[in-house]
């Protein structure tokens, strides 16, 4: 890798500035060229950060498409619902695309994506961060060695964490499907994607799921309670008050997600943070928003072969996202807690435990899924650099597949059936 990977963000977000962090870890390796985004903070924070030119400074990434190609690859952190026309663009003009996931909101915009990345031949890489967390990546390395032997069933859950729901889904970006996506889609086609994957090139046959919106509902709101905390005399009774989840925060120094979130023009401190809580989305009561999305859903899945899995996402749980899952083979048993995987044999009746080396820096702002946002950059950085599309874990082709079984079980959720993956309806 002789030369320096030149990177343009399109959406300047939580996202985008993790990302664009790895930068600033090795300036040798990556150098953040360009950035564009309709918020004035969040642009001007990320060109300071990385000292971009003001010419490559935009408030739309149309303005930043029509230029000439000046970088090599793009970072698209959009909105769900705003992913596919800059990645066709950007694609098209011949940027490599590490894009957000999910890939996009629709079966059609997600092949358009596809279509026009292998159409001008550059790499695209979907974040499913989870893919590149070292100790996860040890999972499909000890399937593909046998040490199960055939896989029988897969059970996986994820655990939103009941503070993470209650911010990014009830008061949140993704709360109303209108505006971003279905929860499956939004939350969850991470995990989707890693059962697909484990499953080792089987397709899936049929799926159903079932999932509803629970407990954050308009007629589960305390009496006497406020339309916002700051103001709600119930407060202090209530876990997902947000001024436990952001102001309490705040006071105890932490200004880092979610607190970071909340504020759009300003770093947060009490005040600006306590102003938000009285005018924003996110000191809104949980039992009067708009939200419309699952809180818990449950995804059944039986690939070729026999292979089944099970998938359940819930927002009521202590931990945040730290998944747990349980592999069934036909020669051993592999259980994976967040921490360690454990691989038990059938023949020795013996368990063997199992770690991985993650070496992703702890303070650089990119320690996210466990420095999974670390791996995914340093991969797809290493793979443009070298020219190199192997090197990616999450592909244009696998990860349509991955989406297309996403879209497939919240259609047997909404029509209540078992779906026959890839019949005639209209997904």
């Amino acid at each position: 890798m002789s030369s320096t990977v030149r990177v343009v963000v399109v959406g300047a977000g939580n996202r985008g500035d993790s990302y664009s962090r790895f930068a600033s870890i090795h300036p040798e390796r990556m150098e953040v060229v360009g950035v564009a985004d309709p918020r004035k903070f969040a642009r001007t924070k990320l060109q300071q950060q990385h000292n971009i030119l003001n010419e490559n400074v935009f408030d739309d990434w149309k303005s930043m498409a029509e230029r000439e190609k000046f970088a090599d690859a793009v970072f698209i952190c959009t909105p769900d619902r705003l992913h596919k026309e800059p990645a066709v663009a950007f694609a098209n003009k011949g940027y490599h695309v590490l894009l957000e996931k999910p890939m996009a909101t629709t079966v059609e915009d997600c092949k358009a994506i596809v279509k026009a990345c292998t159409q001008s031949g550059v790499m695209l890489t979907v974040a499913h961060v989870l893919r590149y967390d070292p100790l996860i990546h040890l999972i499909k390395e000890l399937i593909d060695s046998g040490a199960i032997g055939d896989i029988i069933h897969i059970q996986h859950l994820e655990p939103v964490g009941f503070y993470h729901f209650a911010h990014s889904f009830v008061r949140g970006n993704w709360r109303n499907e209108a505006e971003s996506s279905f929860a499956l889609l939004a939350k969850s086609c991470h995990d989707i994607d890693l059962i697909h994957h484990w499953a080792g090139g089987r397709r899936c046959v049929k799926v159903s799921s079932f999932g509803s919106v629970s407990h954050f509902q308009k007629e589960k709101k305390p009496v006497g309670a406020a339309d916002r905390c700051v103001d709600c005399p119930v407060e202090k009774d209530c876990p997902y008050s947000a001024c436990k989840i952001y102001l309490d925060r705040v006071k105890q120094g932490h200004t880092g997600w979610p607190v970071s979130v909340i504020c759009q023009s300003s770093l947060p401190d009490i005040e600006t943070v306590t102003e938000a809580l009285k005018t924003g989305p996110y000191g809104r009561c949980v039992y009067s928003c708009d939200n419309d999305v699952c809180s818990n859903q449950v995804v059944n899945m039986e690939f070729e072969g026999g292979l089944t899995a099970a998938f359940s996402m819930v927002a009521f749980t202590e931990e945040i996202c730290q998944r747990k899952t349980v592999i069934y083979g036909s020669k051993g048993e592999l259980s994976y807690n967040g921490h360690e995987i454990s691989v038990f044999d059938f023949l020795t009746q013996r368990s063997t435990k199992h770690t991985a080396q993650n070496n992703a820096p702890r303070n650089f702002g990119m320690s996210g899924h466990g420095g999974a946002d670390y791996h995914l950059v340093d991969t797809f950085i290493s793979a443009v650099a070298s020219n190199d599309p192997s090197m990616i874990r999450s592909g244009p082709q696998e990860t349509l597949l991955s989406h297309l079984l996403v879209f497939e079980a919240e259609r047997s959720r909404l029509e209540s059936r078992v779906v026959y993956c890839g019949d005639s309806g209209k997904n």
